[in-house]
């Protein structure tokens, strides 16, 4: 395995892993974060250090051009297959990498992937798509060439006449040596802790079985110098798998965008349209947030409560605004009718499809009652939403704390105690807890100012 940056993956990316993708995707383009910088210097030094000490340990003897060029050839076609994960990406170099370790003198193959790699690069840095500084990375990115060389030099085998233990020694020093290069530069450049490397070991797995095709050609390059191209074939089939999943991570998320894209023009309408309810729902969303991280949601859930919370009134733009911006009280027919913006909500979002429609039950459901005497559905407990839950507590108290048309804002304790009166009936007194454990501190903020 090599990454950019060694990735934690899955088949099917979660939304937190759909993220750092895109950040991924980005990143080529971008300038390098001084943390970035500093661990792909760090890593690289190390890399240079110990490829210097084998260099000295098994000086560098002659060689066959032929099958060292093809394999040079193979290791750069190997480097541009490129699987995206959400931390950096893999590649495929495991089917070049053990030929090219037959085929060159034990010194000269960390020397020669640091050079494959950085041919690999110059059609992005030549086409715009990367930066040069980036560059310097293939340096750190080399780390998995010193381990299974560090075995073969200090037990002063050839590879081909290494036995299957020394072999797999070998290979489980680079897989060694790479995974401790790749964690540490997680590490220093995104604060990585080692448990999100964990998730990338099944990488290994494949390398591993990539491993046996390549030993076989490898083994005969000395007697059939072009055995190596029977490789390109495997590589070409890989090269169409990279390409297909690269595709479909972008239209996924692209599709994400949209639909966070739509969210974003439906907030806005909700304010275009009514001004109190497009501000009270974004002071909503922040509340919510802060609610949310404090409950540990992950970050799937709390995409959904922020949008919950966005749109929570979303359903109000199909509502007469006589009803909406009445000064008194209702009467039971314009009571009748403002309860149908929570169902009208979530029809709207169920049209726009994809996680909108979870966004839509958080939406029909914000104005359960913990006690169940809530609408549409008459929900109780933990029957509701979470989502629902935690927008309910943070709208109830916005409503409290801002001026409407027929009243003014209450004062921040009396609201408290209004809070406090209803959780067990109204509230789920959990959430009430936490929001009044998040708003005390911003009211001491403000007295403070």
């Amino acid at each position: 395995m090599y990454a950019d940056s060694a990735a934690e993956m899955s088949f099917n990316p979660d939304i937190a892993q759909q993220e750092l993708l895109a950040d991924t995707l980005r990143r080529p383009g971008t300038q390098m974060m001084p943390a970035e910088r500093l661990a792909d210097w760090l890593v690289g030094l190390g890399f240079v250090v110990a490829a210097a000490g084998l260099w000295a340990l098994a000086p560098p003897h002659g060689f066959a051009l032929a099958p060292a060029a093809i394999c040079m050839t193979l290791m750069v076609a190997a480097t541009l297959v490129r699987f995206d994960t959400p931390l950096g990406f893999t590649v495929a170099t495991q089917l070049a990498f053990v030929p090219l370790l037959f085929a060159l003198p034990l010194a000269l193959v960390a020397p020669a992937v640091v050079l494959a790699l950085a041919l690999a690069r110059l059609p992005g840095i030549w086409k715009g798509k990367t930066r040069w500084e980036r560059l310097a990375q293939v340096v750190g990115n080399s780390w998995f060439a010193i381990g299974p060389v560090a075995v073969l030099a200090f037990t002063h085998t050839d590879p081909q006449h290494a036995g299957a233990g020394l072999l797999v020694l070998a290979l489980a020093a680079q897989f060694t040596g790479d995974f401790a290069a790749s964690t540490v530069r997680l590490w220093i450049s995104h604060d990585a802790p080692l448990t999100s490397q964990l998730n990338d070991l099944w990488v290994y797995g494949i390398d591993a079985a990539l491993s046996g095709i390549a030993l076989v050609v490898a083994e005969q390059i000395h007697q059939t110098p072009t055995v190596p191209l029977a490789l390109f074939p495997l590589l070409a089939l890989l090269a169409i798998f990279a390409r297909e999943r690269h595709d479909r991570l972008e239209n996924l998320i692209e599709l994400n965008n949209a639909y966070r894209g739509t969210a974003l023009v439906l907030g806005d309408v909700v304010e275009a349209d009514d001004s109190y309810t497009g501000v009270h729902s974004r002071s909503v969303v922040a509340t919510s947030l802060e609610v949310g991280e404090r409950l540990g949601l992950d970050a799937r859930r709390r995409r959904n409560l922020e949008f919950g919370a966005l749109l929570h009134d979303v359903g109000k733009i199909a509502i007469s605004k006589q009803i909406i911006n009445k000064p008194g009280k209702l009467d039971e027919k314009e009571w009748t009718i403002i309860k149908t913006h929570t169902v009208e909500g979530q029809k709207l979002l169920d049209t726009v499809g994809g996680f909108m429609r979870d966004v839509g039950l958080i939406v029909r459901s914000h104005h359960e009652r913990w006690d169940g005497g809530g609408y549409p559905d008459g929900l109780a407990g933990e029957e509701i939403p979470l989502e629902a839950r935690i927008i309910a507590c943070c709208d109830t108290w916005n409503a409290m704390r801002t001026d409407r048309a027929y009243r003014r804002a209450i004062p921040f304790e009396s609201a408290i105690a209004e809070l406090e009166s209803i959780s067990g009936s109204q509230l789920d007194p959990g959430i009430v807890r936490t929001l009044i454990e998040v708003v005390r501190p911003e009211a001491r903020n403000a007295v403070l100012h």
